[in-house]
């Protein structure tokens, strides 16, 4: 069967952070699958579409079944590779059948915003897990770069740095939010600020 699973990035939200090559996929495809958000912006009225929820086995049911008519293309927030449905694709499909189109993700985003490199920050994800206390320890010269969600967001994560890994109240935080929206906010302060203040959910976060 040449019948694909195209899981296209498609940037961090804003439409100028999507790659001609995922959207010329996501425009000629059939079979469409994607968050609510994405479906509303990017689904034609002739495409069969999927609703990527928190039960993951009705879009794999559904790949599963329209794999057999057609390619199937999958739209997935950021870089397939980061933190996405790919894990879960490639654990109910063989990956020689996964074709990925890469992308921005909000991560790489938003180191950009404040024109900083991030090879040598140690990226990690809140968003749903919880890194070893380990990886968020403080050395001298550390970069941290978070993904956060409702729970573990700006003021819970500072919180935790300060009294359990080692960081200064002083450390400097940017809580990057509604990165690539109009909307778009981007904050540098310090930790003890950060912990004290309105938590910001669903955001990056560079610590440094």
């Amino acid at each position: 069967m040449n019948n694909k699973i195209i899981v296209a990035g498609i940037g961090p939200g804003g439409e100028d952070y999507i790659t001609p090559a995922a959207l010329k996929k996501i425009r000629a495809a059939k079979f469409l699958v994607g968050g609510r958000r994405a479906l509303k912006q990017f689904a034609a009225t002739e495409q069969i579409t999927c609703a990527v929820t928190r039960d993951l086995d009705t879009p794999i049911d559904f790949i599963r079944e329209k794999l057999t008519l057609g390619s199937v293309v999958v739209m997935v927030s950021g870089d397939p590779g980061y933190y996405s449905l790919l894990d879960r694709l490639r654990q109910a499909f063989p990956p020689e059948s996964i074709e990925v189109i890469p992308s921005v993700s909000a991560m790489q985003l938003a180191f950009a915003k404040i024109a900083l490199p991030w090879h040598d920050a140690t990226l990690l994800s809140f968003h749903g897990r919880e890194p070893a206390r380990t990886a968020l320890e403080y050395t001298a010269g550390k970069i941290l770069g978070l993904l956060t969600d409702a729970e573990h967001n700006s003021a819970t994560i500072a919180r935790l740095l300060i009294d359990e890994c080692g960081w200064a109240e002083n450390a400097a935080v940017t809580i990057c939010a509604r990165l690539s929206y109009a909307d778009e906010s981007i904050i540098t302060t310090t930790l003890a600020d950060a912990a004290q203040a309105q938590p910001v959910k669903h955001c990056v976060l560079i610590v440094r």
